[in-house]
């Protein structure tokens, strides 16, 4: 069975959001838990990551969204640990007007490609990310990009409740890996 860890971004995904739908349907699923959702550190979000990844029976499947994306780039480049592959929703623009101050350690952005396979969900309006941002992410990473149309920032204010489509999304990329 397919583990599945869920790594939100700042401020944590509240109620309203897909990934604390999903977890809510599958009580299987695990979030990682830093030290602070508001005041992201970045060493702190690597190594909460690294203890979630540890924790796992088997490879897990990470999914993330908003700033974590981001923690992905920058786990994967220094950690060995193995992971199934990862689904990265709502790449930030770390050059955003909108990209949150306090996250200013995550602004350095790894460009190799990911030692695993990765999917990338965009929106065309994401106010944190212009679509070819994302597409410039996507080559460098060597992710599969999906553009789900005008979603926003693909989280609670989406108004996507448990968020279905976003669901087959991942099941097709974990067929696949």
């Amino acid at each position: 069975m397919t583990q599945f860890i869920h790594l939100p971004g700042i401020g944590n995904s509240g109620e309203a959001h897909w990934q604390s739908h999903w977890e809510l349907a599958d009580p299987t699923i695990r979030r990682f838990s830093p030290a602070s959702w508001d005041r992201p550190d970045l060493a702190d979000w690597i190594a909460a990551l690294d203890r979630a990844v540890g924790a796992a029976t088997t490879p897990p499947v990470l999914v993330a969204h908003s700033l974590a994306c981001l923690l992905v780039a920058h786990w994967q480049k220094q950690a060995t640990a193995p992971v199934q592959g990862a689904l990265l929703v709502a790449v930030p623009d770390p050059q955003s007007p909108a990209f949150p101050v306090e996250a200013a350690a995550f602004t350095s952005v790894p460009e190799e490609h990911f030692r695993f396979p990765s999917m990338i969900v965009a929106s065309t309006n994401d106010p944190y990310a212009s679509l070819p941002y994302v597409q410039a992410r996507a080559g460098q990473w060597g992710s599969e990009l999906v553009n789900i149309g005008a979603k926003g920032h693909i989280n609670g204010a989406s108004n996507l409740g448990d968020w279905p489509d976003g669901r087959q999304i991942l099941t097709a990329f974990c067929a696949r890996i």
